[in-house]
């Protein structure tokens, strides 16, 4: 949940647009401001601090198309979509000049062409301010994959799954909703919607690292609502599991915690649990790794788990254990302390207290298992023939970047109930993701049993307005 750093997935420079439109701007204000805006460094390092804010910002803005109380002056669909064609076809330099130095249209309308809504601590100052920002939103364009123009409709992507080979399929929390087992985001019925109880400031602390080793009883507190429940798989891990078994899968890369894979039978050597598993359980104090069903009683109960091997210790030790002051581990402020008064060095006793067991599932501020990165970088890369992302918004990175990473040539097929439209897939079908898997399967005489497939019609319907990309919306009739 990391971004990489260092990694082949991280996204290029970012460097500041020089525009040299007046705009009411005289030449002395702006030469000031561009000084301040390309200088490399201050005293206290303003500039980066100033950049990375923006940076930050744009990471976390909602696509346009969710915007609910949009700005008046923002660009529709069908413009966003003409200006980010023009900056491909014309390149930078061209494209500015085109649009901002003639006039043709502000920065700060221009950044909702790149799905940047303007930020409210701009709002009322000289459009040259949003130089930065629209700097960064160019940028981020220029860098993302460009859809292939032979791959179209669904009978392209039944050719595509019968002709490859090398198959990666990258899913998230969609393909186990079926099941009952709720996804993050989606609004009310998300993980993240159903945590807003708890008064944190982002439900996302929940799995903030820091946060857990500060009160690890906060995600105890909701880990029986996202602990996995069964040993059933849906029809799209089926899916999957054929594709292993037709000799195609070259690797699935999964943001899911549920393991489910291993449960339908996807073998280890194809699986990259990209933000780990509850398969396991270690103890932050002493590293002692347990299967995850030894403490499913306490993760149930909503209890702290303690480590059974840390507990055994104490009893072989006495009462008071001398040891250094540590801020590792649980914050000291949790611990619970006894002194003793002929301490003559700068040690404490304290009194022994048992690790805390955390499942070994990734949490904001970790880093990603690094045979995410290995497996990506030194093995898939070079044989990879067809993308399937499947159940996934494709909001966290680095999993969120793997798209961009991979050759360009390589054809892409995103299947999911809503549209991901900061990447461009080749072709999108949109619905419930075993109904689509399994219609792909009819269509290409592949036979997927499960016992939750339905011998429904389905209906295909162009959906309309996307930026003129072919995307379908499949649902049982």
């Amino acid at each position: 949940m990391e971004v990489f750093h260092g990694s082949p997935l991280k996204a290029p420079a970012v460097e500041i647009v020089d525009l040299s439109s007046d705009h009411g701007v005289d030449d002395e204000e702006r030469d000031v401001e561009r000084e301040d805006a390309s200088s490399p460094e201050t005293d206290n390092g303003e500039d980066d601090d100033h950049l990375s804010l923006y940076e930050d910002m744009l990471d976390s803005m909602p696509e346009h198309a969710e915007w609910e109380d949009a700005p008046v002056d923002v660009c529709t669909v069908e413009e966003s979509f003409s200006f980010r064609k023009r900056l491909r076809l014309v390149g930078e330099d061209q494209f500015i000049t085109e649009t901002i130095e003639i006039g043709a249209i502000t920065a700060k309308k221009l950044c909702t062409a790149f799905g940047i809504r303007p930020p409210p601590f701009l709002e009322g100052q000289p459009d040259f301010k949003y130089f930065p920002l629209l700097g960064l939103g160019i940028t981020r364009e220029l860098s993302k994959r460009v859809k292939l123009p032979q791959y179209n409709t669904i009978d392209d992507a039944v050719h595509l799954l019968k002709k490859s080979k090398n198959i990666i399929v990258l899913t998230g929390a969609g393909i186990s909703t079926s099941l009952g087992i709720p996804d993050f985001r989606s609004k009310e019925t998300g993980l993240y919607s159903q945590l807003e109880h708890l008064g944190l400031s982002d439900p996302q602390e929940v799995f903030d690292i820091t946060i857990f080793r500060e009160d690890p009883s906060i995600f105890y507190s909701v880990a029986k609502d996202i602990l996995p429940s069964t040993q059933k798989f849906s029809p799209t891990h089926a899916f999957i599991k054929l594709l292993q078994d037709k000799e195609k899968l070259l690797t699935n890369f999964t943001q899911n915690i549920d393991n489910l894979e291993s449960y339908a039978g996807i073998l280890p050597e194809k699986l990259i649990q990209c933000h780990g598993s509850f398969a396991t359980a270690t103890c932050v104090e002493c590293g002692y790794r347990v299967k995850c069903e030894e403490i499913y009683k306490d993760l149930k109960a909503g209890r702290v788990a303690r480590c059974d091997r840390c507990i055994r210790n104490m009893r072989l030790k006495p009462f008071g254990i001398k040891r250094k002051r540590s801020t590792n581990g649980l914050s000291t402020s949790k611990k619970k302390r006894q002194s003793y008064e002929d301490s003559t060095d700068d040690e404490d006793y304290d009194i022994a207290v048992a690790g805390v067991m955390k499942p070994d599932i990734t949490f904001f501020g970790e880093d990603l298992p690094a045979t995410f990165h290995d497996r990506l970088t030194k093995h898939d890369k070079d044989l990879v023939d067809l993308v399937i992302v499947i159940g996934t918004s494709l909001k966290v990175a680095p999993v969120s970047e793997v798209s961009g990473f991979l050759p360009p040539e390589t054809p892409q097929i995103y299947i999911s109930r809503e549209p991901c439209q900061h990447v461009d897939f080749d072709i999108d079908m949109l619905g419930e993701c075993d109904t689509i898997v399994t219609e792909l399967c009819r269509r290409a005489g592949w036979d997927l049993k499960h016992e939750m497939i339905k011998e429904d019609d389905v209906d295909v319907q162009l959906h309309e307005g996307y930026e003129s990309r072919y995307s379908f919306r499949i649902t049982s009739a």
